[in-house]
């Protein structure tokens, strides 16, 4: 090993220690106030639930400790490469008050988080101190023995460690007691840190029952799109058979018949003829809405906002629609989003007795969020076998969410929200 070598690893080491340090005493600035704090607030509005104040307050509380947690786990990674998962259950923006604070309290997360609060003030704060004391403790004991034990010993002397320090000679026996200290330093200050992230990975993972309840969750999601798809290539069979090729099969005999006619019947046959032009138009255009229910041309092309607007034009209800989409989703994505709308829509047209439809489109903090309001009679709910537990299944299969919000009397606004990046 060459002289460079050694000093390029001495050089890595001392400045691991150093950052380890500065990293350490940061988080013990941040991590007692903070989770101290967004505890106290956390359980005081859970507290408060009872009496209504609470449900409104608790999603802002939760929503700052999520926060706070995920940015620890961001820290995680990258001053300690402890990585942590992050397993919220999505909970619709658009769900109304109460509904949006028992999803969180039904959270397991919510719960893990706060306990996480609880041991991050305690333990976390001292293995986020340690590393700090470890390299600072030492070079105090250097800089008494350079000279900073005479200010520090005007009156009784100065103890450092066991060192009772009063002269030069007793200073230069606390530096003495220092380099040892700093030699420990150097080797585990970086170990103390990742010790602390390593404690954090401890109380803020998911646990393997939610694990495994992910994991159920997306067997079912995997399953229901299986399903969907299969129903989905029954219906083409069953349109294909039923409409366009029974109207070949009946074009093709017309003109069968009209080549045995040609001659002797040229008026039979001119009427066959304009018979079957006419079941040509009619299989093209069964053909054309068969493909346009497959994947409509305009989402292919235009995506998904101009997609909706096409929707919104042939309903029979005026509709307004607003997009603010930076750019377009994968393209499975823009189709459930797109299939879901129009059936939320059809929904509307026909249950509703709404007079006017919003729909309002947009992309914010990796979320594709669909809205659709209808100012109808209400009372609409997600019951197995309903339209909207099918929307709910087929967004479920791009980790999305549905939520309803339909008083009786109305007004009906549905949500729909799928994770996704634009480009």
């Amino acid at each position: 090993m060459t002289m460079q070598t050694v000093n390029g690893s001495w050089g890595t080491r001392a400045r691991a220690m150093g950052l380890a340090a500065v990293r350490g005493l940061a988080l013990t600035l941040v991590t007692l106030p903070g989770a101290l704090l967004l505890s106290v607030l956390t359980l005081t509005s859970i507290s408060l639930v009872p009496i209504g104040i609470g449900a409104y307050t608790t999603p802002w509380a939760v929503k700052g400790v999520r926060a706070f947690a995920d940015w620890r786990r961001v820290l995680a990674a990258e001053w300690g490469g402890v990585p942590i998962p992050s397993a919220y259950r999505p909970t619709p923006e658009g769900a109304n008050t109460w509904a949006r604070t028992y999803a969180l309290l039904r959270d397991p997360a919510t719960w893990r988080d706060l306990r996480w609060l609880q041991v991050d003030m305690t333990a976390g704060y001292v293995t986020a101190l340690l590393p700090a004391v470890l390299v600072l403790y030492p070079l105090e004991g250097l800089a008494v023995a350079a000279g900073l034990w005479q200010p520090l010993s005007q009156v009784d002397g100065y103890w450092y460690g066991f060192v009772h320090v009063t002269d030069q000679a007793s200073g230069l026996a606390a530096g003495a007691l220092a380099l040892p200290l700093l030699a420990l330093a150097y080797l585990y200050a970086p170990r103390l840190l990742q010790a602390h992230f390593t404690l954090t990975r401890t109380f803020l993972a998911p646990s393997r029952t939610e694990l495994a309840e992910r994991v159920r969750v997306l067997t079912d999601t995997r399953r229901d799109a299986v399903d969907t798809s299969a129903a989905e290539l029954r219906r083409i069979e069953r349109d294909l058979h039923d409409g366009a090729q029974a109207r070949l099969v009946a074009m093709g005999m017309d003109l069968g018949t009209i080549e045995a006619l040609l001659d002797k019947d040229p008026a039979q046959a001119k009427k066959l003829l304009a018979q079957a032009r006419q079941s040509s138009v009619d299989a093209l255009a069964e053909l054309r809405d068969l493909v346009r229910g497959i994947h409509p041309p305009v989402l292919a092309e235009r995506g998904l906002g101009d997609a909706v607007r096409a929707l919104a034009l042939r309903l029979p209800v005026p509709t307004e629609v607003a997009v603010d989409l930076g750019g377009r989703a994968d393209a499975p994505v823009e189709s459930a989003a797109y299939f879901a709308v129009s059936e939320v829509l059809t929904n509307a047209v026909k249950h509703s007795g709404a007079d006017r439809i919003w729909i309002d489109l947009h992309h914010t903090d990796g979320m594709l969020r669909i809205v659709v309001t209808d100012n109808g009679r209400g009372g609409a709910v997600i019951a197995a076998g309903s339209g909207l537990s099918g929307i709910e299944r087929r967004l479920g299969t791009f980790d999305g969410v549905l939520a309803v919000s339909s008083p009786a009397g109305g007004p009906t606004m549905v949500t729909m929200e799928i994770p996704c990046a634009l480009s």
